[in-house]
């Protein structure tokens, strides 16, 4: 794809789908960020690896609590499988 075709794409989305699934950006948005400030001053020391996959899972929370979609579902699990992966590497 070229940088206008991903451009275009990318404004078709945010401005459709996107925006009719999860509602207005604006709160979305706000919504992750108090949930990984929560998730991230309870931690006490830096970020793993597995605190991605967590947090994403919380990125999908907080998409759910607008529209429950299955695939959001199957993310969510998908996002825990990996953590629980990663949290057992080099262990």
């Amino acid at each position: 794809m070229t940088r206008n075709e991903i451009l275009d794409t990318a404004k078709t989305l945010i401005n459709g789908d996107r925006a009719r699934d999860y509602g207005d950006a604006y709160l979305m948005h706000a919504r992750v960020a108090a949930l990984w400030t929560t998730y991230v001053r309870s931690k006490t020391d830096d970020l793993k690896p597995v605190d991605v996959a967590m947090m994403l899972v919380l990125m999908k929370v907080a998409r759910s609590i607008e529209t429950p979609k299955d695939d959001s579902f199957v993310d969510i699990a998908g996002y825990a499988a990996l953590a629980g992966e990663i949290s057992n590497v080099g262990s």
